[in-house]
């Protein structure tokens, strides 16, 4: 993730990598190799605590998010930390609060809501496109081999589909019908006991739902769709990072509304919306909310409740 950002970031006019940091020099100056960045430094917070840092893009694997980001908020310093913010809601209510305490910039990394394509979704939900909103569906998925080591598998990592991939249609439904009233969901577990795959199914009480999936273990289309009294909207492919998407109304053609031309991996329009954020002198971003976040995190909380999953060191 960190090495696909920083490639992005030389697509990304006024911004520029200027150093990177890891927990040991030894990591810290192999990634800066690699990419040419001009300093590479041994800890987090003598990253943190370098001058010319503006924000520190935190890549850390999950259980980490919230000592590094924390870290970075209390040294002055800007954070974009990965999604999810952190592996649960009261640790999310602690960075929060830390960033907003010290009026600090503080904003995950869901790239998918700043995307030019799902902000043209969102509008045309808002303008009433396909009238009112009663159902959405998204899933991701993708089958990965099960190794104990790796962070996908590890507890200790806070492994699983659910955190790793199962935030983005968890985001995309409260993106558009906000916080749940009421949510159920399913889950197989992989051989570590994290979970292999998962399936919720979120309801409102205004009649709405929302029927979402997440899959370390199988390939899934990464599709999304969002259904109104009026017509619906079809993402067909990536809806994390879609290349358009196909408008339907009753008694009209489809209509297929492409996104502007890729531009590297994708991540260039969150670090645009970060920067944008820092020259006016936010500390929030209005398209990544940070209450957003936390109501995402509560609803990651309770599926992972339903489902029995606990990381190491939660209570």
């Amino acid at each position: 993730m960190a090495e696909a950002f920083a490639a992005d970031l030389r697509q990304v006019p006024g911004a520029r990598a200027v150093a990177v940091g890891s927990r040991t020099r030894e990591s810290a100056e192999r990634f800066a190799g690699r990419l040419g960045i001009p300093r590479a430094h041994g800890s987090w917070l003598d990253l943190a605590r370098d001058p010319e840092v503006d924000v520190v893009y935190v890549a850390t694997p999950h259980a980490a998010h919230r000592a590094a980001a924390l870290l970075c908020l209390e040294q002055g310093r800007a954070v974009l930390c990965e999604k999810p913010l952190t592996l649960n809601l009261p640790q999310a209510r602690d960075l929060v609060a830390a960033a907003r305490e010290r009026r600090v910039f503080l904003m995950e990394a869901m790239w998918t809501l700043v995307h030019p394509v799902i902000r043209r979704v969102r509008e045309l939900v808002d303008q009433g496109a396909i009238g009112e909103v009663r159902s959405v569906q998204a899933e991701f998925g993708f089958a990965a081999e099960e190794d104990p080591g790796h962070r996908l598998f590890d507890p200790a990592a806070g492994g699983g589909a659910l955190l790793d991939v199962g935030t983005y249609p968890v985001w995309f439904a409260h993106h558009l019908l906000g916080a749940p009233d009421e949510i159920t969901a399913w889950s197989h577990p992989a051989k570590t006991g994290v979970d292999a795959t998962t399936g919720m199914l979120l309801g409102y009480r205004g009649g709405a739902m929302a029927v979402l999936s997440c899959s370390v273990a199988a390939h899934h289309g990464q599709r999304a769709a969002v259904h109104g009294t009026a017509g619906w909207i079809e993402i067909r492919s990536d809806f994390y990072r879609p290349p358009g998407f196909v408008l339907h109304r009753p008694g009209r053609e489809p209509e297929e509304v492409p996104g502007p031309p890729a531009q590297g991996n994708g991540y260039g329009h969150q670090a645009r919306e970060v920067m944008r954020c820092l020259r006016q002198g936010r500390t929030e971003s209005e398209l990544v909310p940070l209450d957003g976040t936390l109501a995402v995190m509560g609803t990651l909380d309770e599926v992972r409740r339903q489902i029995g999953l606990r990381y190491p060191g939660e209570a």
